[in-house]
């Protein structure tokens, strides 16, 4: 067995373990799916851990802004793999806070969509498919994050994690994010794709000198500059890159405290 070999099963074991906790302490519980490579990898992961089965609500957080690839894997995989999918359309952009810069402004859209649903089915666990090493602000949270009743997150109110212990006890109308990929790299995630043959919407693979290394809607999101067009391409890429994973994101080069003030409003 290879070192890479082993550090993927470490992970997926671990994820598995805390997929079943989550299953096992939350009710009712959901996953946010937004089609991309981490949530798709994530959503394997339930698959293993639950005996094929997904049964919870896999949501879809809609502004109608992603691009026709991603709405087609959508819909692709909502049918081979008969998901239980609901599509969450989120309120307009007029609606959001104004003083925010507008790419974060268009993304805020998210965050009150996942609020509308939270509100409406009264759900006390999220699984999400976010990662440490995504951005400065992520590297903060923990495996169970618990959220307050208006959904927001402070980074200094957070419970440790010690010795595999979760809190899990959450107020009525709060709920707890539940992050099983949380110490995953974005090349941990691609080396475990091409493992397990997980699908992938091929946005990722580079056409005529770019392609999209992070995935979202149209309007906030665009392609770097890449030649790599497999997966083989992409891990190697990856491992000699200084770029940032999410360079491709409007938003996040828009202010210095964009991300921060999305994520402590209840952004992903």
């Amino acid at each position: 067995m290879t070192n890479e070999t082993a550090d993927l099963d470490q992970l997926e074991h671990a994820a598995i373990a805390i997929i079943r906790e989550a299953y096992a302490t939350l009710r009712p519980l959901a996953m946010l799916w937004s089609m991309g490579k981490d949530s798709t990898a994530l959503l394997w992961l339930v698959r293993k851990a639950l005996y094929g089965e997904v049964p919870f609500p896999l949501v879809q957080l809609d502004t109608e802004l992603e691009l026709d690839e991603v709405y087609a894997f959508r819909d692709r995989l909502a049918r081979e793999w008969a998901l239980d999918l609901r599509v969450e359309l989120c309120p307009p952009e007029a609606e959001m806070d104004p003083t925010l810069p507008p790419a974060t402004r268009a993304a805020a859209r998210k965050t009150e969509g996942l609020k509308n649903y939270l509100q409406r089915e009264n759900a006390q666990g999220i699984i999400v498919g976010i990662r440490r090493d995504e951005q400065a602000t992520r590297a903060k949270e923990r495996i169970f994050s618990p959220r307050s009743v208006g959904g927001t997150w402070d980074v200094r109110a957070q419970p440790p994690e010690l010795w595999g212990y979760y809190a899990t006890d959450v107020p009525h109308g709060a709920h707890v994010r539940v992050h099983p990929l949380l110490h995953w790299t974005e090349l941990d995630v691609w080396r475990y794709t091409q493992r397990e043959t997980i699908p992938y919407v091929d946005l990722y693979l580079a056409r005529g000198g770019m392609r999209y290394r992070s995935l979202g809607e149209r309007n906030i999101t665009v392609p770097i500059r890449s030649d790599a067009a497999s997966l083989d391409e992409i891990i190697a890429e990856l491992a000699a890159t200084r770029e940032p994973e999410r360079a491709g994101r409007v938003m996040d080069n828009e202010s210095e405290d964009s991300f921060e003030r999305l994520r402590a409003a209840g952004y992903m």
